[in-house]
């Protein structure tokens, strides 16, 4: 799965991920299998579940760019080797299932690293496991991936399709905060490509579903979206269609009465709400949000994170003359 080269995410790569996988290869390898010296069980796809989850722990709060070459590592040494060992049908289905699910995490920190087109393959090939397992979560949240990618990315009329797509792919699942997962990212392509509407419908559909989810969260990847992250990004939605004021009020329920635990995605909302409070010409609740959020992202390796202390500065330029800014910059100029 590794590649040394940087390579170029396009809309067109993304779009064609859409293309059905084989349903049967599980079913056809169980069948064909010869005998293997590798005999993959429970204990196996346990395993797998365990070591996503803590280096899933680990990016969430430092950002992909610390331990990605532990997922790279634990994919081809171990997990390889049980994808082409002898397994039950059931067990293979499971071992795809949580094969997808570290997979994505590769693709993700890949891409919090900067890596656009390597993370593309990575969400590509989560989505091809998930849908080889029949598991629509696991193929939402790939899709989901591709979308946000998408949208980072400018590619407007991708994102909207994939996101499309993701939704429609979750449309059979019972859990409200994986339907606010994705209905969310619908929304926000929507407001990009400049359909109120869509945004707008979207939107109340995830609030809806996020507000009768348990705040307890599940094993599942989307299940761990609360609703701390969810008011992040509709507030960011809000500010989008120019609602700063409603925007300001979610983030602050993000930040305040919801808590958002992780450095990496606390910092993001702090530079995020500087960025709403200068444009409602607040420029000292801006100062004072940025400040914040160079305390928070201290020694996180994100691109995200990164981005965002540039937009600051690009902001900064032009307030030269206030007190406190030059303060500001230096610090962001030292990381």
């Amino acid at each position: 799965m590794e590649r040394r080269q940087f390579l170029a995410a396009s809309s067109g790569y993304a779009l064609a991920a859409l293309g059905l996988p084989d349903l049967d290869s599980i079913t056809r390898r169980t069948r064909l299998q010869a005998d293997s010296t590798v005999r993959v069980g429970r204990g196996e796809v346990t395993a797998v579940r365990q070591m996503t989850r803590a280096l899933g722990d680990a990016a969430a709060e430092l950002g992909g760019g610390h331990a990605r070459h532990l997922v790279v590592h634990y994919l081809n040494a171990d997990v390889d080797r049980w994808l082409n060992g002898t397994w039950t049908e059931a067990v293979g289905r499971d071992l795809y299932a949580a094969t997808a699910q570290l997979v994505h995490l590769a693709g993700w920190m890949a891409q919090d690293e900067g890596n656009q087109g390597l993370a593309q393959q990575y969400y590509a090939h989560s989505y091809s496991l998930a849908a080889e397992a029949r598991d629509s979560e696991l193929s939402a949240t790939a899709l989901r991936g591709l979308a946000v990618q998408a949208i980072d990315l400018g590619h407007r009329a991708a994102a909207v399709r994939l996101s499309e797509a993701c939704v429609d792919e979750a449309r059979q699942l019972n859990d409200p905060k994986a339907l606010a997962y994705y209905q969310v990212t619908l929304s926000d392509a929507a407001a990009r490509d400049g359909d109120r509407r869509i945004a707008t419908h979207y939107l109340a559909a995830s609030q809806s579903n996020i507000e009768r989810s348990a705040p307890e969260p599940g094993e599942s990847w989307a299940s761990h979206f609360s609703i701390g992250r969810w008011a992040h990004h509709s507030g960011m939605i809000l500010a989008q269609l120019g609602d700063y004021e409603a925007a300001q009020d979610h983030l602050h329920h993000a930040l305040d009465v919801h808590g958002l635990d992780r450095r990496r995605s606390r910092a993001i909302v702090l530079a995020d709400l500087g960025t709403v409070r200068l444009r409602q010409d607040d420029v000292d609740g801006a100062l004072a949000a940025w400040h914040e959020f160079l305390d928070c992202s201290d020694g996180i390796r994100s691109v995200k994170v990164e981005d965002a202390v540039q937009d600051m500065r690009a902001r900064l330029s032009r307030l030269r003359a206030v007190a406190g800014v030059a303060e500001l910059d230096e610090r962001a100029a030292a990381r």
